[in-house]
């Protein structure tokens, strides 16, 4: 069978321990898609003009969104690489690392002088730094995500891994506090000239959080055991982690990255794409719309772990699966509303769509931990999440442009996202046959204790 069994969490370590090492997982999770989003953000207001002259606004919006993309092409290698190496050093060095590339890779964009300054140098350099952030929260995911859940109580990984996926809805909201804060306080020639700058040197924070987690953030005791574990496995065996998922589990990595393509491209789509659509097309007030988006993901830090308490109740499959099909529901209904060109309509529909992402994206973290054993966890866990956005949230924005570009209609947007949606129902039946072709000595989805 493709799909590998589980080992149960561990469970000795006490209470407080699984909180310091949660909330350590969380804080990573939420500063390093902060730094991930403001590019987002930016490559929707400024980074089009900026960096990739061209003749039209479409243009210069596309090449922003095709920079944007980059950095999803480049996050399976920072989980390839950082899978491996956690998979057999340990979880907290390789979360540690990923930290600090995306602190400097940020800070480093929002001193990039401009195509007006530098020439084509700023473009390359634009890309090459948003691939250091792929790179960087490719590696990231994984080794938040595993910290949670690995080490959570019996029957609260789903909320465990949870808190990790909190980190989303934060950072947007950070992110997009932080563009409503610069907006502002600035004109719109000195927003363009040097306040859009102002979110990305946040990232100088980042740095000093990967230095405390390093010197402060103690490993429980199961960890550094896992640890020792797996250093001696290494020792004794020459087969590596990636080596073990390509002969064997390959089939569930692309299975998980189908289930969960849809929920990164429709995210992506709300926050980067809608926000261009909205300003660029439907003349629309961007502060405006920007605190309509961070008003929405407020929403998410109460369904995402509402959804993965859940989980840990009745199955992680079944609640995945019902915000899969919630979101091809909901795709056309969402342009529909947002083609108002109303604020109270926008909200609504982003707030429907945001509800079922939150659905799926609360147990998923655990979801995916449940596909692997402990030894191929990091890297099969994280290719198929990385594999989703690829295909699904790097893309998403860029052509969501060329299909409003070349149809004239939103309802093209609403078609892609149905279509993907198809795609993870089909994955997720099969994911969910083969959960009921387990033992239940060996259980995809283990319930609440």
């Amino acid at each position: 069978m493709d799909t590998a069994p589980v080992s149960a969490p561990a469970t000795t370590s006490r209470p407080q321990s699984h909180r310091k090492v949660a909330t350590a997982a969380a804080l990573a999770s939420a500063v390093e898609w902060y730094d991930y989003f403001v590019f987002g953000i930016a490559a929707a207001l400024v980074l089009g003009d900026l960096y990739f002259p061209a003749g039209s606004s479409s243009a210069g919006v596309l090449a922003a969104f095709a920079a944007f993309a980059v950095g999803f092409l480049a996050r399976p290698l920072g989980g390839v690489v950082a899978g491996h190496l956690g998979d057999k050093r340990g979880r907290k060095p390789m979360l540690v690392l990923a930290l600090t590339l995306m602190g400097l890779a940020t800070t480093g964009i929002g001193l990039l002088p401009t195509y007006e300054t530098i020439g084509i140098a700023a473009p390359v350099l634009l890309v090459l730094l948003r691939v250091a952030q792929g790179v960087a929260v490719g590696a990231q995911w994984g080794g938040a995500m595993l910290l949670a859940t690995e080490y959570a109580p019996e029957g609260k990984r789903g909320v465990y891994g949870s808190f990790v996926q909190l980190g989303v809805p934060i950072g947007v909201v950070s992110a997009n506090t932080m563009f409503l804060v610069v907006g502002a306080a600035t004109s719109d020639s000195a927003f363009s000239a040097w306040g859009w700058r102002v979110p990305f040197l946040v990232g100088l924070f980042v740095l000093g959080l990967a230095w405390y987690i390093h010197r402060h953030v103690e490993e429980t005791p199961e960890f550094r055991a896992a640890e020792r574990e797996l250093a001696q496995k290494a020792k004794g065996e020459k087969s590596s982690p990636l080596k073990t998922i390509l002969r064997g589990h390959l089939g569930t990595v692309f299975l998980a990255g189908g289930s969960f393509a849809v929920n990164t491209a429709t995210f992506y789509i709300l926050i980067t794409g809608v926000l261009d659509y909205t300003t660029r097309e439907l003349d629309m007030k961007r502060s405006a719309v920007l605190a309509v988006s961070l008003c929405v993901s407020l929403t998410q830090l109460v369904l995402i772990p509402a959804a993965a308490a859940l989980s840990d109740r009745v199955g992680r499959i079944r609640i995945y699966a019902i915000g899969a099909a919630g979101i091809a529901l909901w795709a056309v209904p969402l342009f529909l509303l947002i083609d108002t060109r109303s604020l109270l309509w926008l909200a609504v529909g982003t707030f429907v769509a945001s509800c079922f992402l939150s659905i799926m994206y609360g147990p998923q973290a655990a979801l995916f931990a449940e596909l692997f054993t402990p030894e191929m966890r990091y890297t099969g866990a994280s290719l198929g999440y990385q594999i989703a956005a690829v295909f699904g949230g790097g893309l998403a924005p860029f052509l969501m442009v060329l299909l409003l570009e070349a149809t004239g209609t939103s309802m093209a947007v609403s078609a892609y996202i149905i279509g993907l949606s198809l795609i993870a129902l089909v994955s997720i039946r099969i994911l969910a046959r083969r959960a009921d072709s387990r033992t239940e000595e060996q259980p995809l989805e283990p319930r609440a204790g």
